[in-house]
């Protein structure tokens, strides 16, 4: 952003100084205090928030019934370490947690910080229960940063590359990214060979026997906000059940209201053995979570698993605050309706741009891909960057993703207002086909 105020340029100025590389930003911007869906720089500047902290504020920023729950607990206890010093609210949160997993086998439920380190605990409990060591994960997934989790992500740049060797015993398969299938140009129309692949994989590159666990995202995140088939998550439940395999679910962004269920696993009517969840289980507090089949997550012996601020009581109070915050509001029914007028505005946006390959979505987790050709979908990551520059500018905040890095996500608040909402997408459709006539 040009002509940014002293305190801008200072921070900035600051942060190149002090904070490593590595830690990328995207838009310039110093926030210093943010309210359901606006956020206010330290420049006093408004700007609409599309991205919602990458998932983690699907209620908004700072509810206030969640941030006084903190303030009230705080002032009781600020961490205890619940391995020596139990405390309540970890287990009023797994007793919840455990009556939203889907399916109805007893579950439980234990807590972490991170995404990442929720699924680490779900590997590390599926490979204890099956006493086998294999995992198989998909192409254009993401399941974090840490040394099992890169080896599970699929994009190379900027999350993998330089960081290898990765852990043993992974399996990549491809994903049901339909708009590039891999399949279709020789079988026409979709037959399901990403499932029919499976037969073939367990003969020509691992036995099934081998495998602990199969992970995936239901709505793929990072690799583009990819919406599976109808057929494809039940098919990849099936083949895990006929071999022995758990099947993991990773709702760490597409969980807590984001696609108009409480977790997205739902849109296909599947029971997970093991579901991973955090982003927008606490309003923004470090919280994550393992919920499981208790005869799975009990297979670990005590002090296998945990760590010192998992499950810590602000954030517990938190995610029973935030949880019931959703429930409250029927965000899970709001994310649909902002998916439908969403939805609707970008197919008629579609007609008018032609560098839009594709648009999809469930509830209010949608994509937008870019392209330089239709006919040969050749992706346009620099569009992209642009179309993200110009919204920018005009004050709203969106981020973009896809193995190629050509793909609009859109995951805005839903405690969005109407008016909001219309003038963010609003920008959004003058942003694209402004570049558009550019390209």
């Amino acid at each position: 952003m040009s002509n940014m105020g002293s305190k801008t340029e200072k921070l900035i100025a600051r942060k190149n100084n002090a904070v490593a590389r590595g830690i990328a930003n995207s838009t310039g911007v110093f926030v210093e205090k943010a309210s359901g869906a606006v956020i206010t720089d330290v420049e006093g500047r408004e700007f609409l928030d599309f991205y919602a902290g990458v998932g983690v504020l699907n209620v908004g920023h700072c509810p206030e019934p969640v941030v006084k729950a903190i303030q009230k607990q705080a002032d009781k206890l600020l961490h205890s370490f619940f391995a020596i010093g139990m405390y309540e609210p970890y287990v009023e949160l797994a007793e919840k947690m455990n009556s939203l997993m889907p399916g109805s086998a007893p579950k439980k439920t234990m807590f972490a910080n991170s995404g990442a380190e929720a699924v680490e605990n779900a590997v590390k409990i599926a490979k204890h229960a099956t006493k086998r060591t294999g995992i198989i994960s998909f192409e254009c997934a993401f399941h974090g940063r840490t040394f099992m989790t890169m080896s599970l992500t699929s994009k190379v740049k900027p999350y993998k590359y330089g960081f290898g060797p990765f852990a043993p015993d992974v399996y990549k398969v491809p994903s049901a990214y339909c708009y590039r299938c891999h399949y279709r140009s020789t079988y026409p129309g979709c037959g399901m060979h990403c499932l029919e692949n499976f037969e073939r994989f367990f003969t020509a590159e691992i036995d099934a026997e081998h495998i602990a666990a199969m992970i995936i995202e239901p709505v793929q995140g990072e690799g583009g906000f990819l919406v599976p088939p109808p057929e494809f998550l039940p098919g990849l439940k099936a083949i895990c059940e006929s071999k022995g395999i758990l099947f993991i679910v990773d709702e760490v962004q597409s969980g807590f209201a984001r696609t108009g269920k409480m977790f997205a696993i739902e849109n296909w009517g599947v029971e997970p053995d093991l579901m991973t969840s955090a982003k927008s289980i606490a309003a923004g507090v470090p919280l994550s979570a393992v919920t499981g089949k208790a005869e799975y997550m009990d297979a670990p012996d005590a002090g296998n698993i945990g760590g010192t601020y998992g499950g810590n009581p602000l954030a517990c109070v938190a995610g029973l605050e935030t949880i019931k915050f959703i429930e409250d509001n029927k965000l899970c029914s709001r994310a649909e309706e902002i998916g439908r007028k969403t939805m609707a505005r970008l197919e008629a946006l579609k007609e008018k741009s032609s560098i839009i390959g594709d648009v999809r979505g469930v509830g209010a987790m949608i994509g937008i891909e870019l392209v330089k050709d239709r006919q040969t979908k050749e992706p346009a990551k620099e569009l992209t960057g642009k179309v993200v520059k110009y919204c920018l500018e005009q004050g709203v905040i969106v981020i973009s993703a896809g193995i190629f890095s050509n793909v609009i996500r859109l995951l805005i608040p839903l405690v969005i207002t109407d008016e909001q909402l219309d003038r963010g997408l609003t920008v959004l459709e003058q942003s694209i086909l402004r570049v558009t006539a550019e390209a």
